[in-house]
Formats: C-alpha cells, structure tokens, sequence
C-alpha cells in the first residue's frame, strides 16, 4: 500500500507547472546503479520550501521558490500550495532508508526537493547555458532526484562551474563525497562538437565560515581532488545508460568546504552528491562505553578513544579503544567491573543490582544467596551481615558461612598416670547443625590451650605450645599424691570475636573485624591474652601416686637377636617396703607413645623378652612394687635388634655379583667405545686428504652461512637433552635464482602465473624502482566471483631486458616462501603487458612509517608481539638458508591487523635514499642497518641479518625515528669499528635494550640467532613485570662496548666479572652454582654452563674465553 501511495506521489511531483515531466527523463533509458559506498545516517529533512511574506504589487502575496525562478502566488493558491509541500515530503519520507552506524551524511541530494547550488557563468550575459537543474526520474526503480546537466560541447574555451552549498564538517577528520554521473560519447557529435570533452574536474575550498558569495573560481582557489572519467562506460544512441559512481576523500582542517564541479566541455549529467564521514560506532565492550569516534585525517592513522564506565561499574584498568581508518574498532586495552552488589549482564554489558537476601562481592561472579547464618535485607548488596551469635573470620571471603565458636572438647580422659607423670586425651568439640538440619563443616583452625591448677612452673608439658591441635597431652616433672585439675580449651579464628568489650575503642559493624585486630591491643594497649577470650572448656581431675623409695639400678642388655634381648638389672639399694615383684616395659624409640603398651611382670632380676622386631632399636625401663605401689621407672636404655644372617649373606652374595656383573660391562663398553673413535677418526683424515686439493669456497657475496669456518660452524644444545643439532634445517633450503641460465624457468617453477583478465587496479599507492606501486582487486579460484585486495608491481614500458630479469628475480625469491611473518606472493603477469608481481595488500604500509604516524600510541608488550613476528618471519628466512642482507623498518610491512611481514627481496636492488647506501666493490650497501664484516668484507650471513635486526629493534622502540640521526656514513663506520652502539631510545625496558646489544656483538659468533630471540621475546610476553625496569640513557650516552681483551681479567667478585663482560644478566645462575673464587671460574666448562642453563652458544663462548683469560692472571 505504501508502494502504491509513493508511486502516485512521484508522478503528481515529477510534473512542473506546464504538467509534463523533465527532459532528464526522456534523455536516459535504463539506471544501472554500482554504488559501492552504503547508506549511512540520514540527517533531518531540511526545509523543503519556507513562506515568507513580500510585497507583490498592492497586495500581500506569498513568495514560493520553484526550481530556477520564484513565482509569486495569489492569496487563493495557498491551499494548491500547502498540498505541493505534503507531496514532496512524501516523496522523501517513501525514500528514506535505515542507517548504519559507521557514517554519517552531511550532504546527499537525493533528499532534496530542489538544490539551487551556484554556478558560473549564469544568467543573460552568460555565453554559455552552462550548469542546468533538472529532475531525473526513473519509473522503475522509484527515483525522483534533483540533478544538473551541462552539454556545451558546440562552444569554444567552454569553463562551466558548479558549487556546493557549505558543507559544515562538525568532528570530521576526513569528508568522503560519491558522485553518480553520466557521461555521454564523444561521438554522439560529430562534426558538431568543438571542445567535447569525457572528464570533468572535482575540487574543494576550505573555509572557516559560510560566505554570502561564493569563493572566487579561480584555479588557484581551489585544490583539485582528481579527474573523473566514466568507469563504468559512457553511453551512446545504441547503448543503455551506465550510472558511474566515484568515490573520493579529503582530509579537512577548517570549520567546512564548498565543493565545485568544473565543466571544460563534457557533456555530463551530474545525478546524486552525498558528503559523509565514516565513524567507528558507539559501542560497549568489557563494560566501557566508547562513543561514535570520527576516523582520523588519513586513512592509516588510527584514533584512540577512552572509554567510560557502564553505570555501576568501576574500572580496573583506564579502557581505550583504537579507531582504524576504515571506521573499525581495534586492540580494546583496559575496561570496568561491576561494583560488589551488582552482577554483570555480560550480554546487555550492564550491572544489574543484586535483589534482596543475595549478595556479590569480589570473590564471587554473581548475585549469590546469603551463606549460611547471615541474610540481608537491602538490595545491592556486597555482602551478607552474621546473624546474632555467629561470626565470621576477617580472612574468611565473604561467601562464607557464620559459625558459632567451637564447644567443649568431649571425652576427656586420663590415660596414665603415675607419681611424676600423667597422660590424658580427649577429642573435638562436638558439631553444630545449620537451621536445615545440614552439619555443619567444622572449621580447620581449631586449637586448644591448656589451663593446669596446681602446676608449678617446673610441669612439663607436650605439646609445650601455648596452642596446640593435637587430641593429646603429657605431663612431666608432677609431683606425688598430688591433685591437679586440668581444663582443656577449644578455640578457632572467631572465638575472640564473641566478646566486643575487649575492643571498646575499635569500631565493627556486624561481627566483621579487621584482621590487623586479631592480634592487635587492647584498650590499654597490652597484648591480647587469649585467656581474657570467653571459651568453652572441659575439666579433668586426677591424683598422682604416692613416692616410692624404690628405684633400679644398672639396668643392661646382655644379649639381642633379632627377635629376642636378654636384660639384667640390679636389686634397689633402698627400699621401704619388701619388693614384690619387678614390671619391665618396651617400646620401639620412635613410638615414645607406645611405651606401655608392651610390659611384663616377673620377681626375678632378669626378663627375657620375645617378639620384637627386626633391625629396629628398642627402649627398655624397669621399676619395682612393694606394698606401697609401684616405684619410678629406671632411665631409658636403648638397644637394636639384628637383622637376620642368612638374609645378609644372600643380600652381599647378590650384591657382590651384580657389581661385578657391571664392572665387566663398562670395561668391555670403554675397549668398543675407544676403537670405534679410532677407525672413524682415522677414515675422516682419509677423506680430508682427498678432499684437500681440490676443495673451492663458494663466492662470499651468496654465502649464507660460514661453510669454509666448519670449526666455528655455531650448534645449538637442546634442552630436554644431551643431543646437539645445526643450527640450520635441512629439510627446505632456498634455491638462489641467479644460478638458472633461464630467469623465466626459475618464474615457472616458483611462481603461480595469472590472467590479467583476473586484475583490477583500483589506485597507485607508490613508486619502485622498476615501476609504480598499485592497489587493486584480485578475482580467486574457483569460480573467480570472490576477489581480495592485493598490491601490484608494475614494470615500466621499456624497460632493459636486464631490468625485466631483475624484476621477475624477486617474486622468484618470494614465491619459495611461505610463512604467516613473509609476505606472500599471489602469482606473477609476464604474458602481457605490463608486467606485474600480484603480492597480498599490507593496508598499513611500510613499519617506519606506521610508527612515526603512530608515535607513542601503542603499549610495550604490543611492540613485542610486531618485534616477535619480524623474529619470526626471519627465523624461517634463516632456517631456509636466505640472507635478506637488506632488513629494516620500511622494508617490513603492516596489515590491518598489526602483524608484520617481511618483504623487499630484491637482490639488486638500487638504495632509495643515497645517503643511507655506502658504495664498495661489490655495490651500495645501507650502512645503518649493516653488520661490521658485512661493510669491510661482503661477508652475508644469518648473523649480519641479525645485527640489522637489532637496529629494527631500536626503530622500532624509537617509533620511526632514523638510526644513528644525521650523521654521514664514514661516521657511522668509524664509531662502530671503535664499539660505539645506539643508546637506548626513550622509556625503553632493560631486558629489549640488552637483546640490541647482544645483535650488536661484534663478533657475529656471539650473536644470538633468531630462534633464541624468538624464545626471548616469547619469555618478555610471558613476563610483563621483566618490562617495568627502563634503561636510563643520558642524552649523551654512547654505548661503548668495551674491547674484551681489556679490563676483563681483574676478578674482584663474580658480580663485578660478569657485568665488566656484559653477562651480568647470568648473575643469579652463577650464584645458584655457587661460583665466587676466580679458581673456580677459571675452571667451567661449557656442559657446566648449559647445566646451569647458559644455553646460548654465542654466550657460552664469551663467557669460556673470558674465564680462560681469568686463567692467564692466576
């Protein structure tokens, strides 16, 4: 219905006051629309028409403005009027379309009901028609829009203009506007057309406030944005009509632009303007809002945003948010939590308020019910109050239950007892239930102490703590026919919570207590004494025995088997009364619990005791009774028992045996072990004599590894074993291009050839040596419907055969790659012209660059993770045998995601930058980034490649800036052949400082290798707080690398050795080993040193030879 509304709207509309439609109508047979930009967010209609009054003769008359004139209206027209108005609005609202939340529209007239924009020239005088308004209209597809055509194509010196109202830009940082046009065929005139033309000129002025006039025309006002041509065809009598829409963006600084057309003979139908800037939307993340943010004034920068908490919520780190250029969100740091009380809704992203009788505190990740013995009453709610009588400990979370304080202990009994001593036991305090009959969990922190009447101070007790969970106690040292009572008290963590008056100047609300009171002072500031706290005991009474005079003595063991002893003892000198009889007690040593367990009686003045165990050492006492009781026991005397003589002599037997057994072993393993080294050894001096005279080192320039140094070839010790590998694989290698007699041969075995039918190239982005840089489109097998951005190098027309080589030589090498760190190459154009390298589109561009438009907007440990990717990718590079020799900031790229990717792989290659290239026999080598023997002697290798990637560490660190600042290169060289090194750039942590250092060794065998820094990085990732320590670098700091001939070999402590040799970082593994003479230094070896998890050999070597120097001086 509302379709068929609209459609009577269009047609009651399109008609002007002479009742026909526009003659834009009848010039244009079909729309075929390619909009390549959406909708975005539609402003307010803007005031269609507005009546004012005006004086029109004699009478008061109405002013409408219609098209190009204003036609004053009679009173009785109003009513036709107000009717046109309704229509038009109409028409707009049938039109309008939802809007996403990544633009926003400052301009678009297809909303307009007329535009009524300036131009020139105009009027009477004017020697052209030059820009028309008219409505272009489209039964079909719905369309009535306001549009201006020009077609001066029959007058010479044709200079139409055409300008936009004054566009206000608000926070936009860059203005976006798309064109819909037409364009017709030159050859719709022939012989007609004098200055026929199929371009037309965009341009913009920027302005700080609207002006009544318009800027002046002139060229030199206004800067040109491009020239634009029909891209998707011009039309002509035989062909439909093609809508071209293009796309442009300008970066603004001023409060807004005008806009302007110019015409210079074309014949053009401009159809639909829209001016917008694109915005990251407003969003929630981790309980932060950010709000709509504008993308920055180019498309690479990227604008940070600060975030603000949801309500009821609080932040645990400051939330930011980063806004790429193409209006998306990236790299979310920090954010908020709910407040105790309230529980995430991690789908809405909202705090939602605990309801009553629930609580949640920081322990706990929602609204919980109350823990047993606590509730609460009010919403939001951190935690849940005790109820009256329980309590809670200050170290217990808050979702724990009240408990009440433990009761009695039960079951109090004395188990002996005698004339000095006495041992009693009870066990725990009985358990309480919770109100839903469930038991309780007993607390783990119940002691008890020990309250003795009676007991001097020379009673020993055991346990002989104030405090004790032990179920048992002896006492010593009692005295005889005594009385003592004991009381036994039971304790835990909140037992001294119960009685509030001992804190009379301490505050707690609702049984909760700080835990620096538990043990704090009193009112009067003593120290709390537990036995002021109101606890619940049990009481025992007991008597000891009466004293007896009669005590053993010279108590012996005469013999021990190992199950029997044999014990002697001496008749009391003294005694009261006549001795009855003679009890004699044992018990195994440990066991001191046990010891009356086990007794016998007898009234001789021996005991032969039975049953003992094996080769276990016993303790034997004995005490006398007479008719007045028992007397003490004699001390202690201790005696073993043996271990069986058959079962030792068949032990020694086996022993004996096995040993040999294992002695014949080794001897015959040594004499196998000895030959074998012999004829091997002897059979390889045989090969290396053969092999001597006619053995050619491979040319320095392609070496990638030191192939002639076998000695110094360096080897990695793993580290779950005692196996040793190369440090290179085998298992790929690269295949340098230069040795194919064809280079095309070496192009179809690496490399994918593709239909430049499959290309689009959309823009030039740059220049190289061999031709320009291109963004484009390329359409993907299967089907080749889908296509993806890619970068495409051209070679430019005319070029030597030798550049075409050269050219076709880098996608050789790029196409043997293939790693997530290396950018990848698509394929290759060689069958037409021009010649292309298709590689994936690194949106970011070079790093140097990155970063310097970056500056200091990114945290350390993403820097870390760029660093660990260039590591990576070259890490892959090396184990394939490839030296880049040319690593740097600009020759790695960046992608939309951060990541980056090593590229520039060129090997002959011209330097960008004369300045930075220093020339030598063998060509222009970039002095900055390029090891010391790489300069002197073109020696290439893995190991120059890391020096280099140290200096991308410090442009990294420094953001961009240039290694080494604006010194001439025969400086460079100088101050590094003296051990000059970068100093470390601004808030730079130690640890990556220190991996700058260790690339920058000046002897390459001392360098790390990128599998080890690989690992580094990972450990710092692992490890944030390693990053919190920063180098400070005076301004003047040069790092001079000492020379290690000199100042290493005075020792005056390890610490002070180890940071004169810059490996003071092994200080800790030294100090593990217990290494602090210099005897002992001079001693290690390099097992030692991987023992002590010194693994890196480089480091393994500086730390032997400095050791063996230690040596020379003692």
């Amino acid at each position: 219905m509302q379709s068929k509304h609209c459609n009577m709207l269009q047609s009651w509309s399109r008609r002007g006051s002479n009742g026909t439609t526009s003659s834009t109508t009848n010039r244009l047979a079909s729309i075929n629309t390619n909009s390549r930009v959406e909708t975005a967010s539609v402003p307010m209609l803007r005031t269609l028409t507005s009546i004012r009054k005006d004086s029109c003769g004699s009478g008061t008359q109405e002013c409408i403005p219609q098209h190009n004139a204003s036609q004053c209206l009679s009173d009785n027209r109003r009513k036709s009027l107000l009717h046109y108005l309704i229509v038009l609005i109409a028409i707009n609202f049938c039109y309008l379309q939802p809007a996403s939340a990544d633009q926003v529209v400052l301009l678009d007239t297809t909303r307009e009901a007329t535009l009524e924009w300036t131009r020139y020239p105009y009027g009477p005088q004017a020697q052209t028609p030059g820009w028309v308004e008219e409505s272009f209209t489209d039964f079909v597809k719905g369309i009535n829009w306001r549009s201006y055509v020009v077609c001066d194509v029959a007058y010479h010196n044709v200079n139409n203009w055409l300008w936009s109202p004054f566009i206000d830009r608000g926070p936009a940082n860059r203005l976006y506007i798309e064109i819909q046009f037409t364009i017709r065929d030159c050859s719709l005139f022939p012989g007609n057309a004098l200055s026929c033309k199929e371009t037309f000129s965009l341009l913009f002025y920027e302005f700080d406030a609207a002006t009544r006039e318009p800027p002046p025309w002139q060229t030199d006002s206004y800067k040109l944005i491009a020239r634009i041509a029909a891209g998707e065809g011009r039309f002509n009598q035989n062909s439909d009509v093609d809508i071209n829409t293009e796309v442009k963006s300008i970066a603004v600084t001023k409060k807004g632009v005008y806009f302007a057309f110019r015409d210079q003979g074309a014949c053009i139908s401009v159809l639909a303007v829209k001016v917008y800037y694109i915005t990251c939307p407003a969003v929630t993340e981790n309980f932060a809002h950010f709000n709509e943010t504008p993308t920055g004034r180019e498309i690479t920068i990227i604008e940070k945003q600060n975030g603000t908490c949801v309500e009821n919520a609080e932040p645990y780190e400051p939330p930011t948010y980063l806004c790429k250029g193409d209006g998306k969100w990236t790299i979310l740091t920090g954010g908020c939590r709910c407040k105790v009380g309230y529980e995430p809704n991690y789908v809405n992203k909202t705090c939602t308020e605990c309801p009553a009788g629930t609580f949640r505190s920081a322990e706990v990740r929602k609204c919980v019910p109350c823990p047993p013995n606590s509730s609460t009453s009010s919403t939001a709610s951190p935690l849940c109050k005790c109820i009256p009588g329980f309590y809670r400990h200050p170290r217990d979370g808050r979702h724990m239950p009240c408990y009440k304080p433990p009761g009695p202990p039960t079951n109090l009994t004395v188990l002996f007892v005698d004339q000095t001593s006495a041992i009693i036991s009870w066990n725990a305090p009985a358990k309480d239930e919770f109100g839903m009959g469930q038991t309780e969990k007993y607390r783990s922190d119940v002691v008890y102490k020990i309250r003795c009447s009676m007991c001097n101070s020379n009673v020993m007790f055991n346990p002989s703590t104030d405090t004790f969970n032990e179920t048992k106690l002896t006492l010593t040292n009692l005295e005889p026919v005594t009385t003592y009572t004991v009381q036994v008290h039971a304790t835990n963590g909140i037992s001294y919570l119960v009685d509030p008056t001992l804190y009379a100047n301490e505050t707690f609300t609702n049984s909760e207590v700080q835990f620096s009171n538990v043990s704090s002072t009193t009112t009067k500031n003593q120290q709390l004494d537990l036995n002021e706290i109101k606890t619940e005991h049990a009481e025992i009474i007991f008597t000891t025995e009466s004293a007896i005079l009669s005590t053993i003595f010279n108590l012996r063991v005469l013999a021990i088997t190992s199950k029997d002893a044999d014990l002697v003892w001496d008749k009391p000198v003294q005694s009261d009364a006549p001795i009855e009889l003679y009890e004699v007690r044992w018990f195994p040593k440990p066991e001191l619990d046990a010891m009356n367990k086990t007794a016998l009686n007898t009234k001789e003045t021996k005991a032969h005791i039975e049953g003992l165990s094996e080769n276990t050492e016993y303790g034997f006492q004995v005490r006398c009774k007479t008719v007045n009781g028992f007397g003490s026991y004699s001390n202690i005397v201790y005696a073993q028992t043996h271990q069986p003589v058959s079962s030792v002599y068949d032990d020694s037997v086996q022993v004996r045996f096995i040993a040999g057994a294992i002695v014949a072993g080794v001897f015959f393993l040594v004499i196998f072990i000895v030959t074998t080294v012999y004829f091997l050894r002897s059979k390889h001096q045989d090969e290396l004599d053969k092999k001597s005279s006619n053995h050619l080192p491979l040319p320095m320039d392609y070496a990638s590894n030191e192939v002639n140094a076998m000695d110094t070839t360096p080897i990695v010790k793993t580290l779950h074993s005692n196996v040793t590998t190369p440090l290179f694989g085998n298992s790929r290698s690269y295949v340098d291009p230069h040795t194919y007699e064809d280079p095309n041969q070496a192009i179809r075995e690496f490399a994918r050839e593709i239909d430049a039918n499959y290309i689009t190239i959309e823009a030039i982005i740059g220049g190289g040596e061999f031709g320009d840089v291109c963004r484009g489109r390329l359409k993907i097998p299967p089907n080749f419907v889908q296509d993806i951005d890619v970068a495409i190098k051209t070679l430019k027309p005319g070029s030597s055969e030798k550049a075409r080589c050269d050219f076709l030589t880098e996608a050789s090498i790029m196409g043997q790659f293939d790693h997530p760190n290396v950018i990848y190459l698509q394929g290759v154009v060689t069958r037409s012209n021009p010649v292309m390298i298709i590689t994936e589109y690194m949106e970011n561009g070079s790093l140097d660059t990155f970063l310097r438009v970056n500056d200091g907007k990114f945290q350390t440990i993403q820097l870390i993770v760029m660093l660990r990717g260039i590591a990576s990718g070259m890490s892959y590079l090396s184990d394939m045998n490839y030296v880049h020799r040319d690593l740097a900031a600009r020759n790695v790229l960046v992608n939309a995601q951060l990541i980056c990717k090593i590229a520039d792989f060129g090997l002959s290659r011209e330097i960008e930058n004369a300045s930075d290239a220093y020339t030598t026999r063998g060509g222009k080598i970039p002095v900055r980034w390029t090891a010391p023997e790489a300069i002197a002697f073109r020696k290439f290798t893995s190991a120059s490649d890391v020096w280099s990637y140290g200096v991308v560490l410090w442009e990294v660190m420094s953001y961009g800036e240039r290694p080494y600042w604006n010194w001439s290169n025969q400086d460079v060289i100088k101050s590094i052949e003296k051990g000059y090194r970068l100093p470390a750039p601004m808030d730079c942590p130690e640890a990556l400082y220190q991996l700058m250092l260790d690339c920058w060794q000046k002897q390459r065998t001392h360098r790390p290798t990128f599998a080890s820094i690989v690992s580094t990085l990972d450990n710092l990732a692992r490890q944030p707080q390693s990053l919190l320590t920063i180098r400070n670098s005076p301004e003047n700091d040069g790092t001079q690398v000492l020379d290690t001939q000199r100042g290493h070999n005075i020792f005056i402590s390890t610490d002070l050795w180890l940071e004169n040799i810059k490996m003071s970082r092994y200080s800790q593994h030294f100090k593990e080993a217990n290494l602090v003479s210099a005897q002992q230094i001079s001693r290690l070896t390099a097992q030692q040193l991987s023992d002590m998890g010194i693994t890196l050999v480089g480091h393994q070597k500086k730390i032997l030879h400095q050791a063996r120097q230690l040596d020379i001086v003692i």
